[in-house]
């Protein structure tokens, strides 16, 4: 995500519900929505023993260093990689080149089922995302913080 981007809780709410009926719909473990940096925006499904944290900035990592693949190879990027394990797999998307998209699933599902529901639930998150991009263009209030000066500062902290 953008470093202006701010999450609305319309928005917000939309996008934990696309979330949450891709994890029904998949039939997944979870779903993980991340953005590039390496930042939990939204889960469903059962992320109660993962350390979302640590699987974030890793799978973070992971689209980076594959884009970096991508671009010796002269692409301009993957957008969608997938593991297997012995009991989990892992798909993982790149949405309208803002956020990552991850799906965990196990033998109850299939990386047919999940490619599928995943390409209605990433273009339902690119409206949401573009919504939202929408917003941050538009003309808002002067930030509270432009009122503040460097004398502001200083004399908060020389009391």
């Amino acid at each position: 995500m953008n470093p202006e981007m701010v999450m609305y809780e319309r928005e917000f709410q939309q996008i934990h519900a696309v979330c949450s009926r891709l994890h029904r719909e998949a039939n997944a473990t979870a779903i993980l929505l991340i953005d590039k940096n390496g930042q939990l925006i939204a889960d469903a499904g059962d992320v109660s023993d993962l350390d979302t944290v640590s699987l974030s900035s890793l799978t973070a990592g992971n689209v980076a260093a594959t884009g970096g693949i991508a671009k010796l190879l002269r692409e301009k990027e993957f957008t969608g990689q997938f593991h297997e394990g012995t009991h989990t797999n892992v798909h993982m998307t790149l949405v309208a080149s803002r956020v990552i998209l991850v799906v965990l699933f196990d033998e109850r599902s299939s990386l047919g089922l999940v490619r599928l529901r995943v390409k209605k639930a990433s273009d339902e998150l690119t409206r949401i995302f573009d919504e939202l991009m929408s917003k941050v263009d538009e003309p808002s209030a002067p930030s509270i913080f432009s009122e503040i000066t460097d004398e502001d500062i200083d004399n908060l902290f020389n009391d």
